[in-house]
């Protein structure tokens, strides 16, 4: 197992594979510790979350440049991240009691409620292109829930995995509890389907979750998925132009593309459409490509060669069909896995562009009469994860968001983030089940009603 430094190619580290023995001792003792740790109040627990954001922030400059080396964010981002994943331990830390108290209910019963309990240890297979927000986003509320978590993460980031393990571990946490595992992904399915595993949840590609799904199932056990999107975003005729290319450009090229909830399909009304793109044009093309560890830098190499390859031919393959290229799409030599900030125009139904997820850098533009057809082309995807629309007529916009977006995240005049104190996922090939906020806490749990006479 490799980690390349995706700006120059070179190579970081080699790591060995566990055995599936290793595996296996490792997943027992998580068991021993879990039953132990579901046995402390939730004000016991908080204080090790509390610590954990300590750490982070305490390291953040440590983290943040491994980050970035492993996987080329721009340093700020990284810092970013970090702070981020500080933030939603000590959210959890301060609210899991309150989301997992007793919930009474009125019946014949002389008493019956509704209580929350630990389902034991969960597996969390992860992604690079967040590497600790993904991980800690599940993690914080699976731990403060009483489970115990086994972290399988891209083997581009195992120096990122395990300085995460080591940050749980220097918490005071007992270490059997928190675990990374390295396991190649074709050799996850004795993993997931190990008597030892409560749970699985993977954030990744709507193709793994597939995977992921029917070997769960074949287990009985339960899944969370978060997947793949090629989130619209919707510009009315009434949306501020220039508010609204900010975001839009903002979101699309934040990560150097490569967020599941990135803006990818720019969905606008043709009586704004010219003067909508360029003013996107003229903002995406001041964003600097290069060094992440330039503090001029906007967006870093993609995280692989192999992916900015793939990305290169979804646009090659839509120019052929018709698409127009007003910015970027041609990849560069040299060192690095580096890909321009592109723009396609002219994109229709039958191109990449349009059907599939573009991870990277790369917005396409979708022209359209009205709202209703814009609203239609919006929800004319496999993906459902995130939505925007932009409009100055905010009860409008707001129905549209709320009722007729067919997406598991929509916001108005912004573009789609997670956050701690809201739900987070998606619906169609996006995946299902929720992160973050009360929903996010209560996947991994028992819910159990008692009935008392």
């Amino acid at each position: 197992m490799k980690t390349v430094n995706p700006a120059t190619g070179e190579l970081i580290a080699e790591y060995s594979e566990m055995s599936f023995s290793e595996v296996s001792d490792i997943i027992q003792k998580a068991n021993t510790s879990q039953r132990e740790w579901k046995d402390h109040s939730f004000e016991v627990r908080s204080v090790f979350l509390n610590k954990i954001a300590e750490l982070l922030k305490e390291r953040k400059q440590e983290l943040s440049e491994l980050m970035t080396t492993e996987m080329g964010k721009p340093l700020s981002e990284s810092v970013g991240e970090i702070e981020k994943s500080a933030w939603v331990c000590e959210y959890y830390a301060e609210n899991a009691k309150e989301f997992l108290k007793d919930n009474p209910v009125e019946t014949d019963a002389s008493k019956s409620y509704v209580t929350f309990n630990p389902l034991g240890t969960v597996l969390s297979i992860m992604p690079w292109n967040f590497p600790f927000w993904q991980l800690f986003r599940f993690a914080s509320p699976a731990l403060m829930a009483g489970n115990a978590v086994i972290l399988s993460h891209s083997e581009n980031v195992t120096g990122c995995a395990l300085e995460i393990e080591k940050v749980i571990h220097d918490s005071g946490i007992s270490t059997d509890l928190f675990r990374t595992i390295l396991v190649e992904n074709d050799n996850m399915k004795a993993v997931i389907q190990h008597e030892g595993i409560a749970a699985i949840t993977l954030t990744g590609s709507t193709n793994a979750g597939k995977i992921v799904a029917s070997q769960a199932g074949e287990a009985l056990k339960k899944t969370v998925l978060e997947l793949g999107g090629s989130d619209p975003s919707i510009i009315l005729e009434d949306a501020d132009l220039k508010l609204s290319a900010e975001s839009c450009v903002n979101s699309r090229f934040l990560n150097s593309g490569q967020s599941c909830i990135a803006a990818k399909r720019f969905v606008i009304v043709e009586k704004v459409y010219d003067e909508f793109v360029a003013t996107f044009k003229k903002l995406a093309s001041s964003r600097v490509v290069g060094n992440p560890f330039d503090d001029k830098t906007d967006l870093g190499p993609m995280a692989r060669k192999d992916l900015r390859d793939s990305l290169h031919k979804q646009v090659e393959k839509s120019i052929q069909k018709g698409a127009r290229v007003a910015l970027g799409g041609k990849k560069p030599n040299g060192k690095g896995a580096f890909y321009p900030v592109t723009i396609l125009e002219d994109v229709m139904i039958g191109m990449p562009a349009y059907e599939e997820e573009l991870f990277g850098p790369v917005a396409s533009m979708i022209k359209v009469k009205d709202e209703n057809e814009a609203i239609k082309v919006a929800n004319d995807s496999i993906y459902g994860l995130g939505a925007s629309i932009y409009s100055k007529n905010i009860k409008k916009a707001e129905k549209i968001a709320a009722e007729q977006l067919e997406a598991g995240c929509c916001f108005v005049n912004e573009f789609v983030k997670s956050d701690p104190r809201l739900p987070f996922g998606g619906i169609k090939n996006s995946g299902y089940g929720r992160e973050l906020g009360l929903y996010g806490i209560r996947e991994f749990v028992n819910t159990k009603t008692v009935f008392i006479k």
